[in-house]
């Protein structure tokens, strides 16, 4: 099975997390169902960004994004080119090495 490391974040896992996961399961449930609570304010359903995650190695094992995925992360704070919302990014067969952003959309609006 496929390992997910999650670097540190300093109030969702502040010591990261190394989990096990099967293929085709979402990144996003892989970490609510191992106790990692990202956000999701849309309920997983692609209509919003509070999920996006920064895939620091294996990006290139991962789907690509669909479009309605690409046009929300491009709403998305502290984008990168290895920029996917967790709720649609679906585990393939490699490693990958995920650092959450330090904030959500939802966080700096509510921050000013």
């Amino acid at each position: 099975m496929p390992k997910l490391t999650f670097l540190p974040h300093e109030e969702i896992c502040p010591q990261g997390a190394v989990i096990e996961v099967e293929q085709g399961m979402s990144i996003c449930d892989a970490a609510l169902n191992n106790g990692i609570e990202i956000e999701h304010s849309c309920e997983k359903s692609c209509a919003c960004t509070t999920c996006h995650i920064l895939i620091r190695e294996g990006f290139d094992s991962l789907e690509e994004a669909e479009e309605k995925e690409e046009d929300l992360l491009d709403k998305a704070w502290g984008l990168e080119a290895e920029s996917r919302l967790s709720c649609q990014a679906k585990v393939a067969d490699e490693d990958l090495t995920i650092q959450i952003p330090k904030y959500t959309l939802n966080m700096v609006s509510e921050n000013h």
